[in-house]
């Protein structure tokens, strides 16, 4: 299925139309965080009627206008989608916990794929109201403005983002040492808790780096373009190809990624 600048587009809009969408479901119920039911689905991972309410809305704008599309959430319909056809991969509420606790750092992602290659991505800030947005080949955007990488080279000027492995903590003892080694050697290691955005700070320049030992489809998918758009680089923990899935994954400013890579295998 060959697409053209004008479908991207189309892939685009529509998806930040539903992000906004859902966004607007998503304020509302934080009026009043008391009120909200938790579900646990795993250990310090939760679901609410937030998240599924935030996914039914974005199915339903996505295809409403692209009927023949798979949706795939991590609530609704979590399975991958297949590498043919038009497919949404929607993460309705990144940052559940955060939402939880009145911690303002959640977003809606939206990635669209066609036979497997990513075509369009959104990632919204909600609490902020600013929306990271790219095409393929187009170029990735802040609330219409152009974003770039950072120019960083030296990793003790770099900022690196991270995610901890708190739905897997037999991966701890693989993660603590990266942790050391990477704190030990740059300005600074931050954690917010929600990947999508920590993608979205790589693509515009406030991270330098990022790297997170398992992460989900709907995690990455819209991240991953916009920071490959910015002019970055997106791989699996060994450097090798990405596309969203189930892994491990480092995106960075490009002059960054071999020294973290470096860095995750142990260069001692």
């Amino acid at each position: 299925m060959q697409r053209t600048t004008g479908d991207d587009a189309s892939l685009l809009r529509v998806a930040l139309h539903a992000a906004r969408q859902a966004a607007v479901g998503i304020r509302t119920h934080a009026q009043d965080l008391s009120a909200i039911d938790w579900q646990v689905k795993s250990r310090a991972d939760f679901v609410s009627i937030v998240d599924h309410e935030a996914e039914a809305t974005i199915a339903e704008v996505l295809t409403g206008t692209f009927p023949e599309a798979t949706v795939v959430g991590e609530e609704l319909s979590p399975e991958p989608a297949g590498t043919r056809g038009l497919a949404f991969i929607v993460d309705p509420l990144d940052g559940t916990t955060n939402f939880l606790h009145g911690y303002p750092n959640f977003a809606v992602s939206i990635g669209a794929a066609v036979d497997g290659e990513l075509r369009a991505g959104v990632v919204l800030d909600v609490s902020r109201n600013v929306a990271f947005t790219a095409t393929a080949g187009g170029g990735a955007h802040r609330d219409g403005t152009p974003i770039r990488v950072s120019s960083v080279v030296d990793p003790g000027r770099a900022l690196v983002g991270t995610g901890f492995p708190f739905k897997h903590p037999g991966q701890l003892p693989t993660y603590l040492p990266q942790f050391a080694r990477i704190i030990q050697s740059t300005a600074g290691v931050r954690r917010a808790g929600a990947a999508a955005l920590d993608l979205a700070d790589v693509a515009c320049g406030r991270f330098d780096a990022f790297w997170e030992l398992m992460l989900a489809p709907w995690d990455m998918a819209a991240g991953m373009l916009l920071v490959r758009e910015a002019g970055g680089l997106v791989t699996d923990l060994h450097g090798g190809p990405l596309a969203p899935a189930h892994s491990g994954l480092v995106a960075s400013n490009g002059h960054m990624h071999p020294w973290m890579l470096a860095q995750l295998h142990d260069p001692a």
